[in-house]
C-alpha cells in the first residue's frame, strides 16, 4: 500500500479501536474526541505528500495538525510513522535513521516546541528548548532510556518489528477483525512495556503498576475469556480515573506504527473485517 496511505489508515484504524484508556469515538477526554484524530491523520498524510525530508516532514505534519485541531493529538504518531513512510523497508529505514542530520534535529525540535508536547520536562543535554547541536538520532539516542519512541530510532525500530507486528498479526489470525487485533495488540505492549508517556507524567512506578495490571488483564486467555474482558474493562476504568492522567498514549503510537507496518506490507488489507462484535466490551 502507498505510505501516505497507509500511513492514514493506520491512524484512522487506531482512534476507531476501542482501546483501553484511550480516546475512540465511546470515550473522549476533555476537550479532545476521536474527530480531533481523525482530522489530525489527514494532516499528517498531507505532510507525508508535501514533503520530502524526516525533519521537514515532522514538522510540516505538526503544523498542519494545529490547523485542524489545537490539541497534541499525534506527535508521537508522526515521530514514528514519518521515518517509516521514507523508507520502503526495513533495511531502508536503518541507512536512514543513520543518515539523520543536525537539521533533521533543528526541524523535529521545533515540532516537538511547536506541538506543545506534554510532560517532557527538562534535561541536561540537547533540551528541545534549544537549538541542536548533534543529529535526530544522536538526540534520540540521549533519550532512548527514558522514552520508547526515542528508542525505536536508536535500535532501527526493533520493538515494532519484532515484537509488535508479529503480535498484532497473531491477533488477527485469531479474532478475525482488526479491531480485536488492536486491543490486544495494544494490550500486550503495555503488558511488556511500562508507558512512557504515563512514566512521564506520573512517574515510573506508577507506570509499572499500570503494567501489571496489563499482564493480570491478559491471565485466563485475555480478550478470548469473559473474565479477561471483564479485567480489561477494570484496567480501562482505572486508566480513565484522575482526569485520564493514566493514557496510554505512547503505546497508542506504537501500535499505529504496528498497523502502517502490517498495511505497507499488505499483510491487514482495508477490506479485512473491522469491528469486534461482542456484547461485554467497554
Amino acid at each position: 500500500m502507498d505510505a501516505a496511505l497507509a500511513a492514514h489508515t493506520a491512524c484512522v484504524w487506531e482512534v476507531l479501536a476501542r482501546k483501553v484508556g484511550n480516546v475512540h469515538p465511546g470515550a473522549g477526554f476533555t476537550n479532545l474526541t476521536y474527530l480531533d484524530f481523525i482530522h489530525s491523520a489527514g494532516a499528517l498524510m498531507k505532510a507525508l505528500v508535501e514533503c520530502d525530508g524526516v525533519g521537514e516532514t515532522i514538522l510540516r505534519a505538526v503544523q498542519l495538525r494545529r490547523e485542524v485541531t489545537p490539541s497534541n493529538t499525534n506527535l508521537g504518531i508522526i515521530l514514528l510513522l514519518v521515518p517509516l513512510a521514507k523508507s520502503e523497508n526495513r533495511e531502508q529505514l536503518e541507512t536512514l535513521l543513520a543518515s539523520l542530520t543536525v537539521g533533521d534535529a533543528r526541524f523535529a525540535f521545533e515540532a516537538i516546541r511547536t506541538a506543545s508536547a506534554g510532560g517532557l520536562g527538562t534535561v541536561p543535554e540537547q533540551s528541545v528548548a534549544v537549538e541542536p547541536t548533534m543529529t535526530l538520532l544522536e538526540a534520540m539516542r540521549l533519550a532512548e532510556d527514558r522514552d520508547r519512541i526515542a528508542k525505536q530510532y536508536v535500535t532501527g525500530f526493533a520493538d515494532i518489528f519484532d515484537f509488535g507486528v508479529p503480535h498484532l498479526l497473531k491477533a488477527f489470525e485469531h479474532f478475525g477483525c482488526i479491531e480485536a487485533a488492536i486491543l490486544d495488540c495494544q494490550l500486550r505492549w503495555l503488558a511488556e512495556y511500562p508507558d512512557s508517556l504515563i512514566a512521564r507524567k506520573c512517574g515510573m512506578p506508577t507506570a509499572l503498576e499500570v503494567q501489571i495490571l496489563a499482564r493480570e488483564a491478559l491471565t485466563d486467555n485475555g480478550l478470548s475469556s469473559a473474565s479477561g474482558r471483564a479485567s480489561c474493562v477494570r484496567l480501562d476504568a482505572s486508566l480513565r480515573s484522575d482526569g485520564n492522567r493514566l493514557n496510554p498514549g505512547t503505546t497508542a503510537d506504537l501500535v499505529t506504527a504496528c498497523l502502517f507496518i502490517a498495511l505497507r506490507e499488505n499483510k491487514l488489507k482495508t477490506t479485512d473485517p473491522f469491528p469486534w462484535l461482542v456484547t461485554d466490551w467497554l
